[in-house]
């Protein structure tokens, strides 16, 4: 089943067009981006069990973006009426456009083109099998509840587990002079923690779980309730991990980390604008082995970050970053693109109606290869699997890289021998890494449990991931 349109866009959809047209008397260029999203939280543990309205993923509300030929503006608002047309004009002409003569010392005016506005009308909706929203509330608790209760009883060792899921269902419409688009979205995720302990010693393992769909992810979070228990009860063996260079494998949730954190940032091409960011200096030179190959795009993948169009208007798209390890391009805004003279990448995203559109990553992750993963196992004398990504962050301007893996289970001689150590850090060098990799694997996989901070705020959904790889990889 299709996701429907809000009954609420729907029905303000003619108050907007004669918004749209009375801005476009006063502008050489105007468009508008409606949103009506709602999203909510759910969780269950040993002592705890909540419901809650996601209050930062919920909300109506309007953006207008003006051009006076040199300059753009931005005004939000979240109420609505053909009586409100006039004073909202009046704020964007009279009070915001004017702003642009009165700048701070030292910051200087810039000047941009008009932005494209080829015509463009279509409606479109992402796909689900069981909308949340009808499923209820009761159910979906029942449902976490049990797998909280069967992770609690999987051994005595388990001192709790908690099953949660979330869900964002959303409309947008945007118009302009010459485009009258239309999206509907949902996505679900998810996931388990459980926590273990032997003596005084307390462990914990995580998975999380995303589909672009609805409460049908419920079932596979179901299906590896047993396998997160047991994860945390091999954690109670592991030993910290002796510092130092390893040949690896990465499972695709570790290869998603490395894509986003390694090279994703560094991409964002609102970082080009402001020279913060090494990667500027070497579009078109090597930057990963000639193996790899990586992609972004809310149209490059079907995942929770998937859309049709951007905050700004621009279709989505699939860009190739890396082919065959040469850096090829970056990704875009409407704003940045125009200022670096290159074309926008359908990647201008906003937290909500409220905040900026910035440079901001989708569906990033490695192309599949042509390797089996237990070959790729088996050409290891010496190395470990790393699995169960946590965390990480980088360093644009020196392409620097520090992530958290949970687990890294031992290979000596191609076979595994089921030691393990944890936590572990992985750190390097980007370049260094990506052009260590020697082997891919024939499989891929997305995941987008978790959400992207651009620094530490303006937060989006996005996914990532890719196939096994093998690199060289610092660990300590």
């Amino acid at each position: 089943m299709k996701v429907k349109q809000s009954e609420y866009l729907k029905e303000i959809k003619p108050v907007l067009v004669k918004l749209r047209d009375r801005l476009l008397a006063e502008f050489p260029y105007a468009s508008l981006l409606a949103q009506d999203s709602t999203a909510k939280n759910y969780s269950v543990s040993k002592t705890s069990t909540s419901v809650q309205m996601d209050g930062r993923l919920t909300g109506r509300g309007f953006v207008a973006k003006v051009y006076d030929g040199t300059s753009y503006a931005e005004y939000s608002f979240n109420e609505l009426s053909e009586e409100k047309i006039e004073e909202i004009v009046t704020a964007v002409k009279g009070g915001l456009m004017p702003m642009s003569g009165h700048l701070p010392e030292g910051v200087k005016k810039s000047s941009y083109a008009m932005i494209a506005d080829e015509p463009l009308v279509f409606a479109d909706s992402t796909e689900y099998e069981l909308d949340p929203e009808e499923y209820g509330d009761e159910k979906i608790i029942e449902q976490l509840t049990k797998f909280s209760g069967a992770g609690r009883a999987y051994n005595e060792k388990i001192l709790d587990c908690r099953a949660f899921c979330s869900y964002q269902k959303y409309s947008k419409l945007f118009l302009s002079r010459n485009r009258d688009m239309e999206q509907n979205v949902l996505w679900m995720c998810g996931g388990l923690t459980t926590m273990a302990t032997r003596g005084e010693e307390v462990k914990d393992s995580y998975k999380g779980f995303s589909v672009l769909g609805g409460a049908e992810l419920l079932k596979e979070i179901g299906e590896n309730v047993s396998k997160v228990a047991q994860t945390t009860l091999d954690l109670l063996s592991s030993e910290p991990i002796p510092p130092g260079e390893y040949e690896c494998i990465c499972e695709p949730g570790v290869t998603g980390m490395i894509v986003h954190e390694a090279f994703g940032h560094g991409v964002e091409m609102d970082m080009f604008v402001k020279n913060r960011a090494l990667a500027k200096q070497y579009v078109g030179k090597p930057v990963a082995s000639d193996l790899v190959n990586m992609h972004d795009g809310a149209g490059a993948a079907k995942e929770v970050a998937s859309y049709f169009f951007d905050d700004e208007g621009v279709p989505a798209h699939d860009t190739l970053i890396i082919d065959h390890g040469i850096l090829k391009a970056g990704i875009s805004d409407a704003q940045s693109a125009m200022h670096l003279g290159t074309e926008p990448t359908g990647n201008g995203r906003r937290e909500n109606y409220e905040r900026k559109a910035y440079t901001r990553m989708t569906n990033t992750y490695f192309e599949a290869g042509n390797d089996k993963v237990e070959d790729m196992i088996a050409s290891i004398s010496y190395g470990f699997l790393l699995q169960n990504a946590s965390s990480g962050m980088e360093d644009p301007k020196n392409w620097g890289i520090q992530c958290m893996v949970d687990i890294a289970r031992e290979i000596k001689d191609g076979k595994l021998t089921g030691k393990i150590y944890s936590p572990i850090v992985l750190t390097g060098y980007v370049p260094d890494l990506l052009k260590s990799i020697s082997m891919i694997s024939d499989t891929c996989e997305l995941g987008g449990s978790g959400f992207c901070g651009k620094g530490y705020k303006e937060w989006v959904k996005v996914s990532d991931g890719g196939p096994y790889i093998k690199a060289r990889i610092r660990l300590g």
